[in-house]
């Protein structure tokens, strides 16, 4: 039987992802691998995520990491950690003026809990507020949240860079935080569901 013998970096690369991927993560959100940007860095992985719960899709997102032996000077490191949140708010968040501060705070203080260090840290929330007239009115009024935001991790021990994730995706949905073990019984702000997984840009 023949055996083949992996540069050393791809085999960081590979048990870093072993390790990722076998990390506790709230069980809320369910996440499957998806095919990764090839092009973007030596090395990539990549899954998508939906937050459920009472059978209602809360949130939505997408978890990349990127990773050059070599490093990057604009990553300040060998590793970066893409991610895409999407979920749609009750209508109430039309007039929310911190809505933004509000999900930058999700994103630090979930890789805060998590201890998942990092630096180079940087997000983009977006807001789109539907409201329809005429003979349309009576169509609610619907809040689109998209948050991207990026970071490189201080290791390749990325396990609690993923619970970060799972977290950041669970308070978008509207659940409040909970160690990993603990179900929440209702939403906090009742999310109505995600909207569609639109293609992600990379930070």
């Amino acid at each position: 039987m023949a055996i083949h013998h992996f540069p050393q970096e791809r085999e960081e690369f590979v048990s870093a992802i072993d390790a990722l991927t076998a990390a506790p993560i709230r069980h809320e959100v369910k996440w499957e691998e998806i095919p990764a940007p090839s092009r973007l860095a030596p090395f990539s992985w990549a899954a998508e995520a939906d937050v459920v719960m009472h059978d209602a899709d809360l949130a939505s997102g997408k978890f990349i990491v990127l990773y050059d032996p070599e490093g990057r000077e604009d990553w300040s490191g060998r590793a970066r950690i893409v991610t895409l949140m999407q979920a749609q708010l009750e209508h109430e968040f039309a007039l929310e003026s911190m809505l933004g501060d509000v999900a930058w705070s999700w994103v630090t203080e979930s890789l805060e809990l998590a201890g998942a260090e990092a630096h180079e840290l940087g997000c983009t929330v977006t807001r789109v507020v539907s409201q329809s007239y005429g003979s349309l009115a009576a169509r609610p009024t619907t809040v689109d949240i998209e948050m991207r935001a990026s970071w490189s991790p201080d290791s390749l021990d990325l396990g609690a860079h993923f619970g970060a994730w799972s977290a950041i995706l669970c308070a978008a949905g509207g659940l409040p935080p909970q160690p990993l073990s603990v179900s929440p019984l209702h939403p906090s702000h009742r999310a109505r569901g995600a909207p569609h997984l639109s293609a992600s840009k990379d930070h």
